[in-house]
């Protein structure tokens, strides 16, 4: 019986292990860069972040407000060209976001582009830029050009799109950032894109980092956070 118990704990912790390892590519090219265990290889303002059931959580709470926005940085890689998923669930009045591309800031800030998501639904799908606000909102197709000039094109009605997301419910959050062009997806379906020539605010590498939102009680949760790098553009 102890023999059996025994074989039973080790094949438990070998399928535990492989369910949280780090660093192996997945069929598809994809690497886990977030172990479901502790905070390794993310940086954040003491307490401000936690683990729990295989999720980063950013929280604020009547008895614990979140009074000023922070970030949790990736540590491995300042990306360039990549495809990244994760899964998100945000509860409550609040906003947040995957920064990417993005320069680190004092006080766990950041500055550059940002996935966005929000509870009134205004900014999900919406890439968001500190500086310039909305560099390409739900439902378009923008370009801009080297002397800054925007120009948009709809593809899709940003109401229907916004049907795709699944509000307080988990949800696929996927960035792809290729040379100029960024593309962000919710659970598969496309939501805006950009060939961002900007002369001065455009990126081509940078931070990846979760966003905690200053504001009124809320929770956010990331899992199954999945990276690959793309071959660099021409």
């Amino acid at each position: 019986m102890k023999t059996i118990l025994t074989s039973i704990f080790v094949l438990t912790f070998i399928c535990v292990t492989n369910l949280f390892a780090v660093g192996e590519a997945d069929d598809d090219g994809f690497v886990l860069i977030f172990n479901g265990r502790d905070l390794t290889d993310w940086e954040g303002i003491p307490g401000g972040w936690k683990v729990s059931d295989g999720c980063i959580v950013g929280e604020s709470t009547p008895e614990k407000p979140c009074n000023r926005s922070h970030y949790l940085y990736w540590t491995k890689k300042e990306p360039d060209n990549f495809h990244l998923k994760l899964t998100f669930r945000l509860q409550g009045n609040g906003n947040s976001g995957i920064q990417f591309r993005s320069e680190k800031r004092p006080d766990w800030d950041t500055y550059g582009y940002q996935a966005d998501v929000d509870a009134s639904l205004q900014w999900t799908g919406c890439l968001f830029h500190h500086k310039r606000g909305a560099v390409v909102k739900r439902g378009f197709d923008n370009s801009v050009d080297p002397d800054g000039n925007v120009h948009s094109k709809q593809f899709a009605d940003p109401e229907e799109l916004i049907k795709f997301y699944k509000p307080g419910d988990w949800n696929d959050y996927e960035i792809i950032a290729d040379g100029s062009v960024i593309t962000l997806l919710i659970n598969g379906k496309m939501m805006c894109r950009v060939n961002d020539k900007h002369p001065t605010e455009s990126a081509k590498s940078g931070i990846i980092a979760l966003q905690m939102h200053q504001g009124p009680p809320m929770k956010i949760e990331f899992k199954n956070i999945r990276f690959k790098e793309l071959n660099k553009s021409k």
